[in-house]
């Protein structure tokens, strides 16, 4: 079912669990993924990123993201992550992404405020959900999130000062902070700040989301979601996952590139378990609101004002 962040991440905030956003930048990558949801019973973010649109044209990308999601049995948010600009956030509404990220972080603290409380009333106005960013992600050497390779990330870092103030002005309904993670494959060992997380986490309302995901140890995942993480960012590791598949196919036979297709399905599908049942989000995908419906909550309300109505008469 299609559904927007908040019907995913609010439920992972309060259990202290994350649920994951995996690019599916072509067919392949979206069947792996939403076989591992659907076999974990684990609510998921599917999507694309602006960087990955020459890979993969947004509007093509949502001919099989969107009716995908609809028909899963369990939870799928259709998410475009760090849109770079106005237009391509706007054109993800209008093709029915439940969910957009639209990354001012590179802008002036005043810009980001502006730009990302100008698309979230937009967004909101869809029924879908926007994550903003604080502070600043930058990108390993070779990462196909990007090419902005920061000397220093401390001096990025998101201020947990600043958190709530932004989360309040722009109306964002999660929050990706800078804490010493990074995009692409980490070449030596990250070190997250996760006192930095706690405090943030203690500060905001609103769901944290964790960036450049692939490369981090499991101790890490398991620390920095307890401190306060409930959306973490993969696709470095199901990208190389496919890929080492299919070579691995090609090798041992001499067929066609259909051949390698199901070997790519399940590498992903298996990657993305494994990340699923790291995060604790396996078993998670209850009953859900279909994204653009009303929720049980919902419909009394508005039974309930009719009968008002009715009463007055």
């Amino acid at each position: 079912m299609l559904v927007n962040m908040n019907e995913v991440l609010r439920p992972a905030k309060q259990g202290k669990y994350a649920v994951g956003l995996f690019n599916a930048v072509n067919l392949e990558l979206a069947r792996g993924i939403l076989n591992a949801a659907e076999c974990t019973r684990s609510p998921v973010i599917m999507g694309t990123a602006e960087v990955l649109l020459p890979y993969g044209p947004l509007e093509e990308v949502s001919y099989y993201l969107i009716p995908m999601a609809k028909k899963a049995n369990v939870p799928v948010v259709v998410h475009l992550d760090h849109g770079l600009t106005y237009d391509t956030c706007v054109q993800a509404l209008k093709l029915g992404f439940s969910s957009v990220m639209y990354d001012c972080s590179t802008d002036s603290y005043e810009e980001n405020v502006r730009k990302v409380k100008e698309m979230a009333d937009l967004a909101h106005s869809y029924g879908a959900t926007i994550e903003g960013e604080l502070g600043h992600v930058g990108d390993n050497e070779g990462s196909a999130e990007g090419s902005d390779h920061l000397e220093d990330p401390s001096k990025f870092f998101t201020d947990p000062k600043l958190a709530k103030d932004f989360v309040d002005k722009t109306g964002v309904d999660a929050l990706a902070i800078a804490v010493g993670n990074a995009h692409g494959a980490y070449k030596l060992p990250p070190k997250l700040d996760f006192e930095r997380i706690r405090t943030i986490a203690k500060t905001v309302d609103v769901p944290l989301v964790l960036h450049g995901g692939s490369g981090l140890t499991d101790n890490d995942f398991r620390q920095a979601i307890q401190e306060g993480i409930s959306k973490v960012n993969i696709f470095t590791d199901i990208n190389v996952a496919a890929v080492e598949a299919e070579f691995k196919k090609f090798q041992s036979m001499d067929k066609g590139l259909i051949d390698l297709i199901p070997a790519a399905v399940e590498a992903v599908k298996q990657e993305s378990m494994k990340k699923m049942k790291l995060f604790s989000s396996d078993g998670k995908a209850g009953a859900a609101p279909a994204y653009g419906g009303a929720n049980i909550e919902e419909l009394t309300k508005l039974v309930a004002a009719e009968v008002a109505k009715y009463l007055n008469k």
